[in-house]
């Protein structure tokens, strides 16, 4: 039941990151930004789980589907 609940937590910030994404062509949401405060809380932690080696693969695949930074300091010399 409460990973039930999890998933589906999970699965509507998805859904918020792709909506996101397809305003602002790009997946990189601060969490510091006043009108997606959650939104980007969910995706600095999403970040520190993939660097724990936590975010499971079927999460990480549906991030990568989205072109979804793992690294800012990485994408930041790509720019």
């Amino acid at each position: 039941f409460i990973s039930d609940s999890l998933e589906h937590a999970w699965n509507e910030h998805f859904g918020h990151l792709c909506a996101f994404k397809a305003k602002n062509g790009h997946c990189i949401v601060s969490q510091y930004d006043e009108r997606n405060k959650s939104l980007g809380r969910w995706v600095f932690v999403q970040r520190v789980l993939y660097k724990k080696k936590t975010l499971s693969s079927n999460r990480i695949q549906q991030l990568n589907s989205i072109c979804f930074v793992w690294d800012l300091h990485e994408r930041s010399y790509e720019l």
